[in-house]
């Protein structure tokens, strides 16, 4: 009789990312389906306020209050799952750290003003799995997405910020874009086989 595949108790955690128009929200939702027995998805924060009537606009203290009350909704709405999904591996998408990159100024006065540091937002997660930008290949992102509003320029110049911040995390998956967005999508199959199940 075949041996069945078991989850890996000690990934508790996995946090997506990636520049805007990555597919990661996409892969989310067929990671919830494929895995459905292993993980629990934490829908995007962001999109939540921003579909609930949030504001969206680029003043510098609109950005800031956008990013402090995505980041206070992220650690609430994670411990949150944690709760109602204890034998889960949470699979967010995004996470705390995703701020540093969106902040005005800095990521360090991101964190800073948060109290805290990117090591301990780090440390909140077991592993992360970015899927970097449709742009970075010269692909359009604009797919109909009302939330999103930035250009192939600007996707780019995030993507990067984010890699900066997410590539220290010592369990970082890296996922390059793909002319074929299937090929990607298997490619980060894989990312979660290797870090959640165990022959």
């Amino acid at each position: 009789m075949p041996k069945h595949k078991v989850r890996k108790q000690e990934i508790k955690k996995i946090a997506l990312s990636g520049g805007p128009g990555g597919g990661k929200s996409t892969a989310a939702e067929l990671f919830k389906l494929e895995y459905k027995d292993f993980i629990s998805l934490v829908p995007e924060v962001a999109t939540l306020l921003f579909r609930g009537g949030f504001p969206r606009v680029d003043s510098l203290s609109v950005v800031e209050n956008i990013q402090k009350s995505i980041f206070h909704v992220q650690n609430n709405i994670e411990d949150t799952y944690a709760s109602l999904f204890p034998h889960h591996t949470l699979l967010c998408d995004r996470g705390t750290v995703d701020g540093g990159a969106y902040w005005p100024t800095t990521p360090d006065d991101f964190y800073k003003t948060m109290g805290t540091t990117l090591k301990k937002e780090l440390e909140r997660y077991d592993a992360v799995i970015f899927f970097e930008t449709a742009a970075a290949g010269g692909f359009t992102i604009d797919l109909g997405n009302p939330i999103r509003n930035e250009d192939q320029k600007k996707a780019i110049e995030l993507d990067l910020k984010l890699k900066a911040l997410w590539s220290q995390h010592p369990n970082f998956v890296y996922i390059k874009n793909e002319p074929s967005f299937l090929k990607k999508i298997m490619a980060g199959i894989k990312a979660m086989d290797e870090l959640i199940k165990a022959d």
